[in-house]
């Protein structure tokens, strides 16, 4: 486990083991992985980070009960308690402005706090690789919701996340690396928890496919939203839907790419991106370090 030239360090953020990779000098760069069963910052910026720490200061936390920071979860306040925690975890860092990439649930996450002014986070722009916009209740969705623990529920998965089936889905060693952090202990549980719904509350369907209330309008810092044309735990063109709806953003679509563009194209989006965050440095003028 690891990512190749980035440190993988330990913070105490109020009691909780956090795991983090940090590297690289300059203007500083968070990003926030994706939520899948085995999501963690190894597995969604593996092949990013490197490319990025070139230019920036880099810092990839895993969320609370994800990857390698401890498994907790909070059934009371839910999402509030993960939000807490990496806003605690930016504090106990001394990150008091950055630049923020979210892979699906981090990019979504990213884009409804900067919707609900002020934001918890610092946040100076961001990178969202298949965040934000509405979440159908797909056949590919349903295929990371039936993630048993299993090899082959894995393949699954997988195949609900990306479009080259032979490279990712069909990837015996692929399989194992992302099983290794899917089963680590608490891991399903944490995974598991967020979905779980008490039987005296009434709830149609699934949470996902739900309406869509985010008031992407209040959105007032820059934005790069990427998308993958094949993306099946999204709606088609809903990339550029949100573009008109959030004030100067921009919208990127790659082509032979699933839920996961910056991992299937990693050359092309680490150039996106890595070239629309130095034009945002250029005008708000930020120095590098």
């Amino acid at each position: 486990m690891g990512v190749k030239g980035l440190n993988s360090r330990y913070i105490n953020v109020d009691g909780i083991r956090t795991h983090y990779f940090e590297a690289g000098k300059g203007p500083t760069v968070v990003f926030l992985h994706s939520g899948e069963f085995g999501g963690c910052a190894e597995l969604s910026w593996e092949f990013n980070l490197p490319s990025f720490a070139r230019h920036f200061h880099v810092v990839a936390p895993d969320w609370l009960g994800f990857g390698l920071t401890d498994k907790v979860f909070d059934f009371a306040s839910g999402r509030k308690r993960v939000f807490s925690h990496m806003r605690r975890f930016l504090e106990v860092m001394d990150i008091k402005t950055a630049d923020f990439v979210g892979n699906s649930m981090g990019g979504s996450n990213l884009i409804r706090i900067a919707a609900d002014p002020p934001p918890i986070f610092p946040i100076r722009s961001i990178v969202a690789s298949s965040g934000g916009g509405f979440a159908p209740a797909s056949d590919d969705r349903a295929k990371l919701l039936a993630y048993d623990g299993t090899t082959k529920s894995m393949r699954n998965l997988l195949d609900g996340l990306f479009y080259n089936k032979k490279k990712w889905v069909d990837n015996p060693a692929y399989i194992r690396k992302r099983q290794k952090y899917a089963t680590l202990p608490g891991a399903w549980e944490c995974a598991a928890a967020v979905r779980f719904k008490r039987p005296n509350i009434k709830f149609k369907g699934s949470q996902f496919g739900g309406s869509d209330s985010t008031p992407y309008e209040n959105i007032d810092v820059p934005v790069l939203l990427v998308a993958g044309k094949q993306d099946g735990l999204r709606l088609p063109g809903y990339a550029k839907e949100l573009k008109n709806k959030i004030r100067g953003s921009k919208a990127l679509v790659y082509d032979q790419a699933a839920h996961c563009p910056h991992i299937e194209h990693p050359a092309r989006f680490n150039k996106d991106a890595i070239h629309f965050l130095k034009n945002i440095h250029k005008k708000l003028g930020v120095k590098r370090v």
